[in-house]
């Protein structure tokens, strides 16, 4: 997954917080307490997301309806798994990134640790 613009991710976080499916009108709706935005801006970025796979739409009567395609925590793994993978040092990084922990973090990453590991995908 591509990784996403201020507005995309504005518009997956009230996908996010939501329960149920979105429509434009109800995303609209959310965003525009924070900014003012264009009813059809709102549109196209949810249309953007569909194509990038970030969102699925359902007929909603004449609208569409939203949904994110991964849990918030999912997409966040992945988006960290392109960027190591980007970066063409991992093991560096992750090292680096270890280092600057603060202690309730570190202990929380090793107890993730200790966990079983899920199977791997093929």
């Amino acid at each position: 997954m591509a990784g996403l613009g201020d507005l995309e991710s504005r518009i997956m976080a009230a996908l996010w917080d939501s329960d149920v499916p979105q429509t434009v009108r109800a995303v609209h709706s959310t965003l525009r307490a924070e900014r003012d935005l264009a009813y059809t801006t709102v549109m196209t970025v949810l249309d953007n997301l569909h194509t990038k796979g970030w969102v699925v739409r359902e007929r909603d009567g004449r609208a569409w309806s939203y949904r994110p395609t991964r849990a918030r925590e999912e997409a966040g793994a992945q988006m960290l798994r392109d960027l190591l993978d980007s970066l063409g040092d991992p093991r560096g990084v992750l090292m680096s990134f270890a280092r600057d922990m603060n202690t309730e973090e570190s202990q929380f990453l090793r107890q993730a640790l200790d966990e079983p590991r899920k199977p791997e995908r093929s």
